[in-house]
């Protein structure tokens, strides 16, 4: 079975995926989340950015703009509480371009990226640690 680019002349038209292909992918994954899981997250905003900001950047501890592919910003739900009004709604930001990076170093699908790190992100919306999540994963494979 012939892929897309097999040809190499197939390339020639080929172009990075841009913003809206990776708000694509997020929001197919997304789609394809447990309705269960997908109730947990209501009000949930996923954002697509080239890049962490500075800000981001410095308060993380990253050595460089392509060392975070995505960010959870907000209370994780265990954390939250009804009597603190105002409360901003909980983020996950997903980068386009250090997402790129890692596509282009990787033998893994863009798809499988994206899907990857918004789960990742999602988790810590429910509280999960890196640490909670990378035992998780172990117990997967």
């Amino acid at each position: 079975m012939a892929r897309e680019f097999d040809d190499p002349e197939g390339w020639f038209g080929a172009e990075a995926p841009s913003l809206d292909d990776i708000e694509a992918l997020a929001q197919a994954a997304y789609a394809r989340l447990p309705e269960t899981f997908r109730a947990l997250c209501e009000g949930l905003v996923i954002q697509v950015d080239d890049f962490p900001t500075d800000e981001v950047l410095e308060h993380m501890g990253a050595e460089s703009e392509f060392d975070l592919l995505g960010l959870f910003q907000g209370i994780g739900l265990p954390f939250r509480s009804d009597q603190i009004t105002g409360q901003m709604p909980n983020m996950v930001w997903l980068y386009r371009r250090p997402i790129l990076d890692y596509w282009a170093e990787h033998e893994e699908t863009l798809g499988a990226i994206v899907t990857h790190v918004l789960v990742h992100e999602i988790g810590h919306h429910f509280g999960l640690s890196d640490e909670d999540m990378e035992a998780i994963e172990a117990s997967v494979e």
